[in-house]
């Protein structure tokens, strides 16, 4: 039987990347996301079929949920919509920023959550399994100045994961978490930052090899391709050059000398 996943964040980055992957090992995916025309193209490309819903918005969900019923059985739900504004310090922080970022981090996953749990629980066969995966981050984590309300949504998202596992103790529903670090995608940081390039481009200055969008993809199918009874409770990953949230190397990545 081929699987069903609705992937949403399809429209760029880790997102997009995941429709691919997912298309690429044989599932039909929905790509969701806000920007019709950008899932368009996807769906040309990779043959997925996409719904354009804000997930913020409680009608959309609903619509989306309906869409999905309608159209097959949904066996995955993989959350990678989020994204953060700005850099500010606590003090300085805009709560207008800070609410956007609970908004598109916690409230989207627990709304498509809920919406999509009856659909994912009347796919499962006997013996099967269904999914449910959310894009986290480090930041998450580990806080650092100037990340404190991204800090505050992802953590706020993994608890929402940790706690959704618990709570689905004794059914056939797996939870994951994927957590990565530093990542470069066409629209992450430059959206952080206001559209301001020439400080986006300084984030991943003289870093050897920043994860990309596929590198996640790819754990991300890993995950969902796994035999049902495997559950990955929580996947960190880094790129080399980032030993940790707040040591990371710029410059060429090589043994020392006389080691």
């Amino acid at each position: 039987m081929t699987r069903r996943a609705v992937v949403t964040g399809a429209s760029s980055g880790i997102g997009e990347a995941t429709v691919r992957a997912l298309r690429a090992t044989g599932w039909d995916v929905v790509g969701v996301a806000r920007r019709a025309q950008r899932l368009a193209a996807l769906d040309a490309q990779a043959g997925s079929a996409s719904f354009a819903a804000d997930l913020t918005d409680e009608a959309d969900v609903a619509a989306l949920a309906a869409h999905v019923a309608a159209t097959g059985p949904v066996h995955a739900l993989v959350h990678i919509a989020g994204g953060a504004r700005g850099a500010d310090r606590v003090e300085d922080g805009t709560p207008a920023d800070w609410r956007w970022m609970f908004e598109v981090n916690v409230l989207s996953a627990q709304l498509v959550t809920a919406a999509l749990l009856p659909l994912l629980r009347a796919s499962i066969e006997d013996g099967g399994h269904a999914d449910t995966l959310y894009l986290t981050s480090t930041a998450a984590q580990t806080a650092y100045p100037g990340g404190a309300g991204y800090n505050a949504a992802k953590a706020g998202e993994a608890m929402l994961a940790h706690a959704l596992r618990l709570e689905l103790n004794g059914e056939p529903i797996r939870v994951t978490e994927v957590a990565p670090g530093m990542v470069y995608t066409e629209e992450f940081t430059l959206n952080r930052l206001g559209g301001d390039r020439a400080g986006a481009d300084k984030v991943y200055q003289g870093v050897e090899q920043p994860l990309t969008a596929s590198d996640v993809a790819d754990v991300i199918a890993y995950a969902l391709n796994a035999p049902g009874h495997v559950n990955l409770d929580l996947v960190t990953m880094r790129p080399v050059a980032q030993s940790a949230q707040h040591l990371l190397a710029r410059g060429p990545l090589a043994p020392r000398a006389g080691a």
